[in-house]
């Protein structure tokens, strides 16, 4: 009887939703474990010289350009979010998503134009002198070095913040702001003293996705030339054909992500607050008068027009004049691969984000580890993950060495690392946190109860998955797939390191275009892109909205 129940105790543990949830994890872990371990292995003579000359500036720039952002974008995203939750002023409605927009133009496409209009021969300096005769300081208005990176960070990642922070005011906090209203404290005293406490939770969500866009970044920091340790990888792979050095610089970068987790929590741990109650009335938002309300809607215009409107009009001025030249069938080749393998993987993401997401309804010890495994990946940055994954297909391809050679392919094979598989697995790894998140929000709304129910009436796990859980959660999947496809879609460190030979995507070809100084070519692919992000960022909004 007692190995009866062990079995029946050991069939329900392990069950086949289980067995694929834990296979999952541990190809998202492995890439990161081998870049991990490359710290304990022997040095070569490069990693040597860029220990002792290089990697102290690497770091230094990295951690100043990561903490210069947070700031930045943490007072830009919460201002803006504070604005618009809580007070009405004209033009509100279309500021409320609008401000969502500059998630739509990478960070690297917004560089490159940004860099070039602000340049000495740029609409903006030749505007200056032939217009009003005035001669500006280069050093003041060129946007380059640290400068320009934190700028260009701060106007197109500020809506990580704005978008968590506001739902938070408009829904998690509305009961606290209106008491203090009523007690008679002033609007900074609301603000200071109990809407910033209590949202601090949802700020450091927005600032954490922030500091993983800036770590992983490679476009921005290689354009205006910054030293950090995504640009020194890139730098050592292509530049000195060594793989092993730039797994360790990898894994360097890996120190610094979990050093900023840790200091994170340790920072968090001194202070917590919680609701009383778990209802939640939505805010009330109040009506501003005379020069506020204008001065208010004139702040949103100036942000969203230098955060969106300003760059877009550019490059559509710059495609119209590169059009007839630039414009070939190669474009839709590019368009095809882009949507190709952003919605290969993002498929992939959502149904593995589904599995995971229902073993972990069970809130055990177990699922709540599993759920950190698959989500690992989004804060690691993705040069992290490139190697990772570079490391384990040549890993796999010496493995299967013997069976290549007895198939025809020759002596020592790269198989699988010359294909497309190497990429979808990166873009997997990476966004797995995206697809998961939305999925794992979408089970705790609709709760438990439908699916006990079913359970109770005799209907098998699997079947109450497809007959019940799944069309109750249908719009939480369908959001993750909107996000994931247009974070997939933007992507340029993993599409430049592990795509195969002569396979562009519109990433990779606005990075050719920029990085050769053809700025004004590089409009026709960054509009492109800008136009799939833009439409799913909309259609996101609509069903937001709904």
């Amino acid at each position: 009887m007692y190995f009866k129940h062990m079995r029946v105790q050991i069939k329900r543990t392990f069950n086949g939703w289980r067995i694929v949830s834990l296979l999952g994890a541990a190809a998202i872990l492995l890439p990161i474990l081998l870049v991990f371990l490359s710290i304990f292995e022997t040095p070569n003579d490069n990693w040597l010289q860029i220990k002792r000359y290089l990697i102290k500036d690497y770091m230094v720039q990295t951690i100043e350009l990561t903490v210069i952002t947070g700031v930045l974008t943490t007072f830009l995203g919460v201002s803006l979010a504070w604005l618009v939750a809580v007070y009405d002023f004209p033009g509100k409605r279309f500021f409320r998503w609008a401000l969502v927009l500059p998630l739509a133009i990478p960070p690297y496409i917004a560089a490159y134009t940004y860099s070039t209009m602000f340049s000495y021969t740029g609409f903006v300096q030749k505007t200056l002198r032939n217009e009003w005769g005035i001669l500006p300081k280069q050093e003041w208005i060129t946007l380059s070095s640290m400068r320009g990176a934190v700028i260009i960070f701060t106007l197109f990642l500020f809506p990580y913040v704005y978008l968590i922070t506001r739902a938070f005011f408009e829904k998690q906090s509305a009961s606290y702001i209106e008491n203090a209203r009523l007690l008679g404290r002033s609007p900074l005293s609301i603000f200071l003293r109990v809407a910033l406490p209590l949202s601090r939770p949802a700020i450091v969500g927005g600032v954490s996705l922030v500091v993983f866009e800036v770590l992983s970044d490679y476009g921005v920091t290689n354009y205006f030339g910054l030293h950090t340790i995504s640009t020194a990888i890139f730098q050592t792979w292509f530049g000195m054909y060594d793989v092993e050095s730039a797994m360790r610089l990898a894994a360097w970068l890996m120190i610094i992500v979990v050093g900023m987790f840790i200091l994170e929590r340790f920072l968090r741990s001194h202070r917590a607050y919680s609701s009383t109650t778990s209802k939640s009335n939505p805010l009330v938002p109040r009506r501003l008068t005379g020069l506020a309300k204008w001065s208010a809607s004139i702040v949103c215009l100036i942000i969203w027009s230098f955060a969106f409107f300003i760059p877009l009009i550019q490059l559509l001025a710059w495609a119209s004049w590169t059009f007839e030249s630039i414009w070939k069938d190669e474009f839709f080749s590019y368009l095809y691969r882009t949507l190709y393998v952003a919605v290969l993987s993002t498929c992939m993401i959502m149904i593995f984000s589904v599995i995971v997401g229902a073993v972990n309804r069970s809130r055990s010890t177990f699922s709540y580890m599993l759920s950190k495994g698959v989500t690992a990946g989004y804060s690691v940055p993705g040069a992290i993950i490139a190697i990772g994954v570079l490391a384990l297909f040549l890993r796999l391809d010496r493995i299967f060495a013997s069976m290549y050679h007895g198939l025809g392919f020759g002596g020592t094979p790269v198989v699988l690392s010359l294909t497309v598989v190497m990429l979808v697995c990166g873009y997997v790894i990476r966004f797995m946190a995206t697809g998961y998140n939305a999925v794992d929000m979408g089970f705790e709304k609709v709760g438990r109860k439908y699916t006990e129910a079913s359970r109770l009436l005799g209907m098998s796990f699997t079947r109450t998955f497809f007959r019940v859980d799944f069309p109750l959660i249908k719009g939480a999947v369908i959001s993750g797939f909107i996000l994931t496809f247009v974070e997939i879609c933007k992507e340029l460190p993993l599409a430049l390191l592990l795509r195969p030979f002569n396979f562009d995507t519109l990433a990779t070809k606005t990075y050719q275009y920029a990085n050769n100084e053809q700025i004004y070519e590089a409009a026709i692919p960054s509009l492109l892109i800008i136009g799939i992000s833009f439409t799913s960022v909309y259609v996101l909004q609509y069903l937001d909205r709904k």
